[in-house]
């Protein structure tokens, strides 16, 4: 059976290969004096070009708030982070523009690009055929499902040319069997185009089934507790000794942290 191999410590590095995503001793502190909140605290972690990336952690921990630095949303109250090449940022709800059809919101991203109109219509149409939704170009997203609405708003990033994908739960609205789909989905796009992702996720199963790294982040304030390289060949079997495993693993860091964060909040100290 494969191990996971975990490395323990505040800098998470990425294995051989140029590192694109670079974040050195980044902390994020909102508001002022006694209200303060400390998001992220001297955050460490790097990705790889072509790797993919998941956090994990409880909630408030700063896991959207560290894409947001990246996508250049805001900006680091301390440290440094770099990101070569350009950024999409992928949430949640897709977002589509309701007045827009499927091709009228691909169209958009790629306009705001400086595409020209005569070069836009081939670009759309190759990716709505690489996220299987040629068929549906001319639909509005009320008439889409939950998952097809996400494939839209995955052809709109990827129309934005960005190098590094930041995805802040995309699929967590979804139900369970769409989830699994728009999963094995995105493997299929990440592998046909060699996207750098980092991925935001409350669902372990899904990090393990996605990622070459899992980072277990701490409760707030946000810092790298884990870093757990996942080493399982893909296609990946949710039912196998070795994925339970990993799975296992991981688990057993949040089981950790929330304790100990717990302990923290009842100590009368």
């Amino acid at each position: 059976m494969t191990s996971p191999t975990v490395t323990t410590g505040t800098a998470a590095s990425p294995p051989a290969g140029a590192a694109v995503v670079r974040v050195d001793g980044v902390s994020k502190v909102f508001g002022h004096g006694p209200a303060a909140v400390r998001a992220l605290d001297r955050i460490s972690l790097q990705a790889a070009r072509g790797e993919f990336v998941c956090l994990v952690g409880a909630s408030g921990c700063g896991k959207s708030t560290l894409l947001h630095l990246l996508a250049g949303l805001d900006s680091p109250t301390s440290g440094t982070l770099a990101v070569e090449g350009r950024t999409a940022l992928m949430f949640q709800e897709a977002a589509l523009f309701p007045w827009l059809t499927v091709a009228g919101n691909v169209s958009l991203a790629l306009r705001l690009r400086g595409v020209g109109r005569a070069d836009r219509r081939p670009l759309v149409a190759a990716l709505l055929e690489m996220v299987h939704l040629q068929e549906f170009r001319d639909k509005r997203p009320h008439e889409l499902s939950g998952g097809m609405r996400q494939r839209v708003a995955l052809a709109r990033a990827l129309a934005q040319d960005a190098d590094v994908l930041l995805m802040d739960e995309p699929f967590g609205s979804l139900d369970a069997q769409t989830r699994n789909l728009m999963q094995k989905e995105l493997l299929r796009i990440w592998a046909a185009t060699g996207k750098t992702i980092l991925f935001v996720t409350h669902s372990v199963d899904e990090a393990v089934f996605l990622a070459d790294r899992i980072v277990v982040m701490t409760a707030r304030p946000g810092m790298v507790r884990e870093v757990i390289e996942v080493g399982l060949p893909r296609p990946r079997d949710r039912t196998s000794r070795e994925f339970i495993a990993v799975r296992g693993k991981v688990l057993t860091e949040l089981d950790e942290e929330f304790e100990k964060a717990r302990a923290k909040e009842l100590s009368p100290d």
